[in-house]
């Protein structure tokens, strides 16, 4: 399967580009969840999946900070992963966190690694980014490399994802001494060409350098659907799995709400505690086009946290 956007709404890198917040900057004091570890954080929500509720109703997620975190929080939400383009955006949003009271415990940001001049000028602007986070004590960073270009079939020749690797291993090291985790994220592209993408990228770096954010129903879809490479690439790399994107289907469909379907969950808590690992949860019940239309945004996302807190009770307790 070659990457395609849903037809819905945005695919995430477009929409992490047209990110402008308009608030004046703040600062927070996040101590809390700077002594916490992942597993103890109140389980958070991507803004992405709030993009594509928005989007559905003909809303943008961006057009008002005020109102969509409010909206946000009305879900019972406590934890937010936004996505950021440069580091002045951060100042933007601390405040509308401290006003809706919450944390931060993680962003996203994508990057481009896989060319020296430009990585040396994208780790250049994410570690901007991680040091504008500190007021909000930030532990960790989730990067996607960007692919040659989104929605091609195109992959990265093999010089290409050694630059990426060995920018991506700099980039994870550079974080640490901030006190922070980098998370490498994927999508389906990076599961082409028997993975060797993906593997790379964890192949190739430290494993205190660099961590995983599983984003678990990209990961299942890139492999054609399959539960057998999602819980092979557990058995490979779990131990280093800092976070997991949540994400539920049926029939290879997104679906409004997290719960049953195309992915056992269940087994996927049994298979991360046997390893002893416990990752930040960060839900992201995106829609695409075909997703059912039954409820709204607030409402969608209370029944998720509600369906997390069953599914995911044994790392929260």
């Amino acid at each position: 399967m070659f990457y395609k956007a849903p037809d819905m709404s945005l695919n995430r890198r477009i929409f992490v580009k047209s990110l402008a917040l308009t608030a004046g900057s703040g600062m927070l004091d996040f101590n809390n969840i700077g002594q916490m570890t992942p597993s103890a954080w109140p389980i958070s929500c991507n803004q992405y999946s709030w993009i594509t509720f928005f989007a559905r109703e003909g809303r943008n997620w961006n057009t008002d900070p005020d109102i969509s975190l409010g909206e946000f929080a009305s879900a019972g939400l406590t934890a937010y992963e936004p996505a950021f383009n440069n580091a002045e955006e951060v100042g933007k949003i601390l405040p509308y966190l401290k006003k809706y009271n919450l944390s931060m415990p993680s962003v996203y940001v994508n990057s481009s690694l896989h060319q020296k001049e430009e990585a040396t000028r994208s780790i250049r602007s994410l570690l901007a980014i991680a040091d504008a986070l500190k007021p909000a004590n930030t532990k960790i960073i989730v990067t996607n490399p960007n692919p040659l270009k989104w929605g091609s079939d195109k992959i990265k020749s093999d010089e290409e994802l050694a630059v990426q690797a060995q920018s991506l291993d700099q980039l994870g090291a550079e974080l640490k001494k901030r006190g922070m985790k980098l998370a490498y994220h994927t999508h389906d592209v990076e599961l082409k060409a028997a993975a060797r993408e993906f593997h790379h990228m964890l192949l190739a770096t430290d494993p205190k350098n660099v961590s995983l954010c599983l984003d678990v129903h990209w990961v299942y879809r890139g492999s054609g659907n399959s539960q057998i490479a999602l819980f092979d690439i557990v058995k490979l790399y779990g131990k280093r799995i800092v976070e997991l994107h949540i994400r539920q289907s049926k029939d290879g469909i997104w679906q409004e709400t997290f719960g049953d379907g195309d992915i056992d969950y269940p087994r996927l808590v049994s298979a991360l505690s046997a390893l002893h690992v416990k990752p930040h949860l960060v839900l992201e019940q995106c829609l695409e086009k075909t997703s059912p239309k039954t409820m709204n945004g607030v409402e969608a996302h209370k029944a998720d946290l509600a369906m997390a807190h069953k599914v995911f009770a044994k790392w929260l307790s």
